[in-house]
């Protein structure tokens, strides 16, 4: 470490291989949730024996600042994190700086009160909720900084990192919560989701747009009929296929060329049908609708009932298991939607914004909340914290441990989560308020890889370390001196690099030691990722500009990917009855489920063809007739088929097409 004129407030401890082989821990209830091919050990702190070994630190201030800066410069050296060699562990603390050699064995000390593994026994799925951005919180939870017991910005609130962690098990109901036997298939577990009273919700307020739009434009349609549950389920499965038989316009799926056209699609509804489901699919009641600044004005009005009907559903289907992740995801679109937001760190840059609470092993959503812009004034770590408070409410007092990353962590909101009983992990920015000057960039200097810093007040920890750069995070559910080492895959010429571990014949070598807040996050904060993955491998639905049909074809795909997580748990990986293959991937139960959706339903022209061949003898005796179609010619259906092009004002109604005057009505039954 550079030299310091103030008093230095760091100790660096260093251990052996020999110590480190001592305290690598083998027992069973291991207190990490981490991998099995993390090497984890353990760094009790050490505090001065005397006041006279104190003094004798200050006398050697400068003497112990040069040794610093030597173990530090070791760090760097990869010889140092594999067995034959020491590593350096650096603890912050109230005192000065001191260097001391743990060769002696010592006396293993849990800083945990109670176990800290995620049981892997434990289901891995979970629900989700929907929450507005404007919905007043409770009273009770999440109250004012000014009711807070300590002032997170006093010098004395941060101390040594040598207290013992208090973690209460975790003891909570979860897994699926449904009454589905073994028969149960995949329309079965999308219905837990998105139930048969949504469909209908759907298709009446889809009717009454449709009425809405001709009252509107004072002039009727002919070619709208209005649609059933039938129909309505048909259009979704359609949709769902359309993600996983991918072409650039959907009109390419009825068309004529055997090689681009879909005799499935053609066979369910016309091309026309599904033109007029897309232009008059609708959710809520636009007659009824609060313009902007009236009274009861709500921003998410066009897809409110699809966020009252999910979010109970998804809320009852499965209860949230123990490790849990809050993150954002981005929706592309091309709709006109003021909250649009520019995300650089995300695969999709521009989109719109969706903060998730999703399980950390298996990706299931719990809760999303949209965000529909910033209220006022109010401040982006003001808006995270709303956010927060809105993904975890049900939650207290049940003691889940909660991943985010750099946008929501703060001290004030991780104190918060603990006091309501929810552990909390995450990277922060070190200039936010509350976060100890000694670990900042100014104070702590350039760090080697692994060397870490860790400040402590009570279960919150405060740490700063670098990985591939620095990093500064802040926990309630890690204990401080821990380290990890995980193994790296390496190219073949970067064994001699700076990654700090050895590599065998295979490119396999340990990597950078981390503390245990930055492991813990490493293996958590994957579940809103995970879900987005499941997501976006088959999209369904097309663009379009009306931004609330991205968020609803967002959260009929969201249910797909959480039934099939249930499905997957219930049932231990065994697909369900009737299937012949050996794997049941995701991309199967899609195609199972729109298949289902789908089921014997045919439009108009799958009725016409079936139609025409059952009355081919006698269509008079059916009520086939020629007779006045519209005021407006149209091709001769016969003629057409015959390479030939005429019009007619006449044709057969139960068949739905135009027809000469002449034979082409017989010869057409025929």
């Amino acid at each position: 470490m550079a030299a310091r004129k103030r008093r230095e407030l760091f100790t660096i401890l260093e251990t052996s291989a020999d110590t480190e082989t001592n305290t690598v821990s083998d027992s069973e209830e291991c207190p990490l949730n981490l991998s099995v091919d993390v090497k984890w050990f353990e760094i009790p702190f050490r505090k001065p024996d005397s006041d006279s070994e104190e003094e004798e630190l200050q006398e050697n201030e400068g003497e112990t600042e040069f040794k610093s800066t030597a173990a530090a410069d070791e760090t760097a050296d990869s010889a140092s994190y594999i067995a034959g060699g020491g590593c350096n562990i650096i603890l912050v603390t109230g005192n000065g700086i001191k260097h001391e050699e743990y060769a002696e064995e010592y006396a293993e000390e849990s800083y945990y009160s109670t176990s800290n593994n995620c049981s892997e026994t434990t289901s891995t799925d979970s629900d989700m909720d929907f929450s507005d951005l404007e919905e007043e919180e409770h009273s009770g939870f999440f109250s004012s900084d000014d009711l807070l017991d300590e002032d997170c910005t006093s010098p004395d609130f941060w101390g040594e990192p040598d207290q013992v962690i208090s973690i209460e098990p975790f003891t909570a109901v979860s897994g699926p919560q449904h009454s589905l036997g073994d028969d149960a298939d995949t329309l079965d577990y999308f219905r837990l989701l998105f139930p048969d009273s949504l469909f209908e919700h759907i298709v009446e307020q889809t009717n009454n747009y449709a009425l809405y739009r001709q009252r509107r434009s004072g002039r009727s349609d002919a070619h709208w009929h209005p649609t059933d549950l039938r129909e309505m389920r048909a259009y979704i499965g359609l949709n769902v296929l359309m993600g996983i038989n991918q072409l650039p316009d959907y009109g390419m799926y009825w068309a004529s060329d055997i090689f681009i056209g879909n005799a499935g699609f053609k066979k369910t509804m016309t091309a026309r049908r599904f033109e007029k489901l897309n232009q008059n699919l609708h959710l809520c009641d636009r007659e009824s609708e609060p313009t902007r600044g009236e009274l009861g004005y709500d921003g998410l009005y066009k897809i409110r009932p699809l966020l009252d009907v999910v979010e109970n559903t998804m809320w009852d289907s499965y209860a949230p298991n123990r490790c849990l992740t809050i993150d954002e995801c981005s929706i592309a679109s091309k709709g006109r939607f003021s909250p649009t937001q520019y995300m650089p760190s995300k695969p999709l840059r521009k989109g719109l914004k969706v903060w998730m609470l999703c399980d950390s092993r298996s990706g299931y959503c719990h809760r999303t909340r949209i965000y529909v812009g910033k209220p006022g004034e109010e401040a982006a770590l003001g808006v995270a914290r709303k956010a927060v408070t809105a993904l975890v409410r049900g939650l207290e007092a049940k003691h889940h441990h909660i991943f985010m990353d750099s946008f929501f962590t703060s001290v004030t909101l991780l104190q918060r989560l603990l006091r309501d009983g929810l552990y909390a992990c995450g990277p922060t920015q070190p200039a936010r308020r509350g976060y100890p000057d000694t670990l900042k960039p100014r104070n702590v200097g350039k760090l080697a890889p692994g060397e870490f810093y860790q400040c402590q007040h009570g279960n919150l920890v405060a740490t700063v370390t670098r990985d591939a750069k620095v990093v500064s995070c802040l926990s309630t559910n890690s204990a401080p001196g821990i380290v990890g080492i995980s193994p790296s895959r390496q190219r073949d010429g970067d064994s001699d690099g700076d990654s700090g571990g050895g590599v065998g014949a295979c490119g396999m070598g340990l990597g950078v030691p981390r503390p245990l807040p930055l492991l813990l996050y490493q293996e958590n904060m994957r579940g809103v990722d995970l879900c987005d993955q499941l997501r976006e491998c088959y999209q369904v639905g097309r663009p379009c500009k009306k931004w609330w049909r991205y968020f609803l074809w967002f959260y009929v795909n969201l249910c797909i990917v959480n039934a099939y997580v249930i499905l997957r748990e219930t049932r231990t990986g065994a697909p369900p009855a009737g299937f012949n293959g050996k794997q049941f991937t995701l991309r199967h139960f899609r195609v199972r489920l729109a298949q289902q959706l789908i089921g014997d339903y045919q439009g108009a022209r799958g009725m016409e063809r079936a139609a025409r061949k059952r009355h081919a003898d006698s269509p008079l005796e059916y009520g086939h007739r020629l007779e006045r179609m519209s005021e407006r010619s149209r091709r001769c259906r016969n003629c057409t088929n015959k390479g030939l092009r005429h019009e007619s004002v006449f044709g057969c109604k139960i068949c739905n097409v135009h027809l000469c005057r002449g034979g082409c009505f017989s010869e057409f039954h025929k």
